[in-house]
């Protein structure tokens, strides 16, 4: 694939050379019609000009009537001779190489072709003008031997004689052609030019860029400091600065993979330091009863440590990024009655009062399975810090303008300070002094199930009295 220079510079050059061809072929049709206008101006020019110049010898009657026989009058022949000399002369060095080279002819009205520049051919130049029923003059196109000519043709004020003036257009098609080329020329000539300054132009603007690639490049894969090349331009800021932030949040990911492994691994220990001592108890027992009790130790410890590990695979399954869900519309209401018929049983072996209140079932966007786990660990959390005897309520409900859906977890359990609400989110934290056995990370799941639904976890009081309660509060469904 090209490079962005290389596009840039086939770009930009593509685009300067089409409006280039645009500009000159208009330039082109500009100045032919400004060359025809010209050309016709002074086609007009020399025919008055030579109007006024026979005049005098229209006036005396010397180019009159005359017979085949008679010889040219003296002032005819006079001014014939001068005119062809002058001619003569002009085409053979003098004058300049646009100038207009004009032939002529003078007619009288009846036909007969009184006098004639030496390149003209001795038949009339337009003779539609020889119309006697309007005598019409002006310009006209007329093909003569294969030849095109431009002809202006001029009556006197008594329609009596008739001057016309031509010119071959080849002639102006030369110049023209002598035009175009002199404004195409510099435009060729200055295309590879300019595209080598653009292409050290862009260099140039692409060298923060490649400045950026570079201090990457150097870093080692622990290295996460920002990115610091000096003053950038603007549209190189928000790279340098995403750069910065994507830094910041992989440093605070290792950090968090760090704390995570080394609790993982202090949590590890306990429960297999006990799963060993109780196999040791169970090798040295002196009798059946001793040996069965530790057994059963070992069993129980043997659940907890699968406990510990399918909460641990749970938490790095929902890191972000690590396993995005697929969310779909679906009713929270089964999911709770499926979650509350499974720990029932648990609830029961405790005493407790285990309930699911309220009709509404609103629909949310999410993963089924997630959110079941969300669900169970809030209520498996409730049944376990809930005394006997207690009660632990689960409650759904949509707010009818918003469309907000809160889900409610509420025990009678010991509650939790206000001051340790935000610290009991940490993956492996707990309480001390609660007695309870876990591995911290029930509210840390829950979390972080929560954010991958744009929802939020809050802790509170039981309204009814001691105990704590939960919400998790859902967003409003996307409509499609």
């Amino acid at each position: 694939m090209r490079s962005i220079r290389q596009r840039l510079l086939i770009t930009l050059l593509s685009i300067i050379a089409l409006v280039g061809i645009v500009t000159l072929a208009r330039s082109y049709l500009d100045a032919r019609h400004e060359v025809q206008e010209l050309f016709d101006a002074q086609l007009a020019q020399s025919a008055r000009v030579l109007q006024s110049l026979v005049f005098h010898e229209i006036a005396e009657g010397d180019l009159g009537p005359e017979s085949e026989d008679d010889l040219e009058r003296p002032r005819r022949r006079q001014l014939r001779k001068r005119l062809e000399r002058e001619e003569s002369r002009l085409d053979e060095h003098h004058g300049h190489g646009y100038e207009l080279k004009v032939a002529f002819q003078v007619w009288r009205a009846d036909g007969q072709l009184l006098m004639h520049s030496m390149s003209t051919p001795e038949q009339p130049l337009a003779p539609e003008v020889f119309d006697r029923t309007n005598y019409r003059g002006g310009f006209a196109d007329a093909t003569i031997d294969g030849d095109h000519w431009r002809v202006f043709s001029l009556w006197d004020a008594d329609h009596r004689f008739l001057i016309q003036v031509g010119e071959r257009h080849d002639v102006r098609d030369e110049l023209t052609t002598k035009i175009s080329r002199r404004l195409v020329t510099p435009s060729v000539i200055s295309l590879p030019i300019l595209g080598l300054l653009i292409w050290f132009g862009i260099g140039g603007g692409l060298a923060p860029l490649r400045k950026v690639a570079a201090e990457v490049t150097r870093r080692a894969p622990t290295y996460l400091e920002p990115v610091d090349v000096g003053p950038v331009p603007r549209e190189v800021r928000p790279l340098v600065d995403n750069l910065n932030d994507l830094f910041a949040r992989l440093a605070s990911a290792f950090d968090r993979e760090r704390r995570f492994t080394a609790d993982a691994a202090h949590e590890l220990r306990t429960p297999l330091s006990a799963l060993k001592t109780q196999a040791q108890v169970a090798l040295r027992a002196s009798d059946d009863a001793e040996r069965r009790a530790a057994l059963e130790q070992l069993l129980a410890g043997v659940d907890r440590a699968s406990h510990l590990i399918d909460q641990l695979l749970t938490l790095a399954r929902l890191e972000p990024g690590a396993h995005p869900i697929q969310r779909q519309s679906l009713q929270l209401r089964p999911i709770l009655v499926d979650v509350l018929s499974q720990l029932g049983g648990k609830a029961v072996a405790k005493d407790l009062n285990l309930e699911l209140t309220g009709e509404a079932d609103p629909t949310v966007a999410g993963e089924p399975v997630s959110l079941s786990m969300l669900v169970r660990n809030l209520v498996d959390n409730a049944i376990r810090y809930t005394p006997s005897g207690g009660m632990v309520t689960v409650a759904i409900d949509e707010d009818a303008k918003s469309g907000v859906v809160e889900l409610t977890v509420t025990d009678t359990g010991p509650g939790i300070e206000p001051a340790l609400r935000e610290r009991v989110f940490d993956p492996f934290y707990r309480g001390l002094g609660s007695g309870t056995p876990g591995c911290g990370l029930g509210l840390a799941i829950v979390r972080q199930i929560a954010e991958l639904h744009d929802a939020r976890v809050e802790l509170d009081d039981n309204p009814a009295g001691s105990g704590l309660r939960v919400r998790v509060i859902f967003p409003r469904p996307a409509t499609k």
